[in-house]
């Protein structure tokens, strides 16, 4: 243990930071694309006045756009050049797997390799491309309506040319962002798209910080309160890296093969099956469904009419489902559980994975290869998705009640927010470092050369 903490230590050690300038120019392109991204999001649409945008976008909080305005880092509430950030892609990238997984034609793709997979990434830019455009659409007819009861027009010159001048922004604004998490990706240090989407989350904490101390200031929270918030968070930090990280490893053996010394060796090697296979899905999924009925009462502008059914209905659906109400919170938790089973069975196939198994060669000890291991991986996957669950289930819902009880009405605070922060800073974290393993074992192998060329 003392070895490894060393080795990870030496990695990250500031002298070889140094002499890496192959990974300094990747951090710098990274920073600099981000700072791009965050210019960007300050950049209005044509037609549209921010100050009555956000007069009026304070009067319509608590609704599933504020889920989309936090990983767009604000850009919703400024209605900037990429309001809708990479959310469509994010949606359509979920849409293709979900496809892939149940239509023949596309999971045949998915075996193809490489192939397949470019294939399957080009259907996922078709489908941002069209996702883009049918909710830019939408969005552009809601803002010449929005604020119509209170008497505010956002849209200074409504009509036919503001919605074909907002859907082909907000098109290009989208593309853009997935060109630039590209970039990010090849010429950066990874993960694009989950960078940008973790900056514009990140962008939000100055302001919760900045709303946390100010209720300390004017006496409406404790200063044991804040502290207790601030070591909560941190130890949430600390639950969410233990439980991502945590994976449930399966011994895989493989037939004896003939060592050089000729003796009979079987080769092992391990299945990782991680706890938490659905990711952050589960939680985006709960809380767009339930926070639908209040988005859509609210940005019409006028609540629906109490006289019709329909209307009783989504009024009394608003009274109970805001967030930090009971039923909000057992809902929430409900659909985090059901998403979470749902989403592993469809992104990790057990007969699959039973099969390239028989056909390399490889057996669990104990287990028939084929079926019998197929049933074997859908038990052990059912018993560490519980675990998986759960874990989501309180991180997501702990903040919840924490903001009902605190009154700190804001989503940086969110489980989900706080699992895409972690999860990304940890693979960030994993880049940088196989970067400075890649670059002191080319310094190993330089050496290694001159040596060999001065005897």
């Amino acid at each position: 243990m003392a070895s490894r903490a060393d080795n990870i230590a030496s990695t990250l050690n500031l002298a070889n930071f140094s002499k890496a300038t192959e990974l300094q120019r990747r951090i710098w392109f990274t920073v600099g694309a981000l700072i791009v991204f965050r210019f960007l999001s300050f950049v209005p649409l044509p037609g549209v006045n921010p100050l009555i945008l956000e007069t009026l976008y304070s009067k319509t909080q608590g609704g599933v756009l504020d889920i989309f305005n936090t990983f767009s880092g604000g850009s919703l509430q400024r209605m900037s050049l990429i309001a809708l950030g990479v959310m469509p892609y994010i949606t359509a990238s979920i849409v293709v797997q979900l496809s892939a997984s149940l239509h023949p034609a596309l999971a045949a793709y998915k075996k193809e390799g490489e192939s397949g997979r470019k294939k399957l990434n080009q259907y996922t830019r078709y489908g941002a491309v069209f996702l883009t455009a049918l909710q830019g659409w939408f969005l552009a007819t809601g803002l010449e309506s929005y604020g119509a009861s209170s008497g505010l027009q956002a849209v200074v010159d409504p009509g036919l040319m503001f919605k074909i001048g907002a859907v082909i922004s907000l098109v290009g604004g989208t593309m853009f962002l997935l060109w630039l998490g590209e970039q990010i990706t090849s010429r950066g240090i990874g993960n694009g798209v989950s960078l940008i989407i973790m900056a514009g989350i990140v962008a939000q904490m100055p302001k919760f910080f900045g709303n946390l101390f100010e209720q300390g200031r004017t006496g409406s929270l404790n200063a044991f309160v804040i502290i207790g918030v601030i070591a909560l968070l941190m130890a949430i930090v600390v639950f969410i890296c233990f439980f991502e990280r945590a994976t449930r490893r399966l011994l895989i053996q493989y037939p004896r093969r003939a060592t050089q010394n000729g003796m009979m060796a079987a080769d092992r090697s391990h299945l990782p099956l991680k706890l938490n296979t659905a990711g952050v899905i589960p939680p985006i999924f709960a809380s767009s469904l339930l926070l639908l009925p209040l988005t859509i009462t609210q940005f019409a502008g006028k609540s629906v009419s109490p006289d019709t059914v329909m209307g009783q209905v989504i009024v009394t659906l608003n009274q109970y489902l805001g967030h930090g109400k009971p039923l909000y919170m057992v809902l929430y938790a409900a659909g985090i559980v059901f998403f979470s089973f749902f989403y592993t069975a469809v992104v990790f196939n057990p007969e699959e994975t039973a099969d390239n198994l028989k056909r390399n060669g490889g057996f669990i000890p104990g287990i028939r290869p084929g079926r019998n291991t197929a049933i074997y991986l859908d038990y052990v996957l059912t018993r560490i998705t519980v675990l998986g669950a759960a874990y989501i289930t309180i991180v997501c819902v702990l903040p919840e009640w924490i903001m009902a009880e605190t009154g700190m009405g804001t989503l940086f605070f969110g489980g989900t927010s706080l699992l895409i922060v972690v999860n990304v800073t940890v693979d960030t974290i994993t880049q940088i470092q196989s970067h400075m393993l890649a670059h002191q074992y080319g310094d190993l192998i330089k050496k290694a050369k001159l040596k060999g060329r001065m005897r």
